[in-house]
């Protein structure tokens, strides 16, 4: 994905964040010292469930539990309908399947 595409995607998607996000959860792309707005680096807070934290939790456990959701997704509980249907029938759409997330990582690659 260009700069030029996706500097106007994260805009709208910020506009929109603003108008309506999940409680508790908060997104906002990086401020510089001259308070410049990097939309390519965001800093985010997804809030636990209450009770649902245990001290001996550690970040890097937390993080690595988000890589494992993205690398097994839930067919229970889809995100995105088509990519679900692909993963639900992987024994005939592996192939697809795989083609679609690389496809995905690719548009929405780190900058970082």
């Amino acid at each position: 994905m260009s700069g030029g595409v996706a500097l106007g995607r994260l805009t709208e998607e910020r506009k929109t964040w603003r108008k309506n996000h999940p409680f508790g959860f908060v997104a906002k792309p990086e401020s510089g010292p001259d308070n410049s707005v990097n939309l390519m680096v965001w800093n985010c807070i997804v809030p636990g469930r209450a009770g649902g934290w245990r001290p001996a939790i550690t970040v890097k456990q937390i993080l690595v539990g988000l890589q494992d959701l993205l690398d097994t997704p839930n067919p229970a509980s889809p995100a995105q309908h088509e990519s679900c249907q692909l993963f639900t029938k992987f024994v005939q759409n592996l192939v697809e399947y795989e083609k679609k997330v690389r496809q995905q990582a690719q548009k929405y690659q780190s900058v970082v």
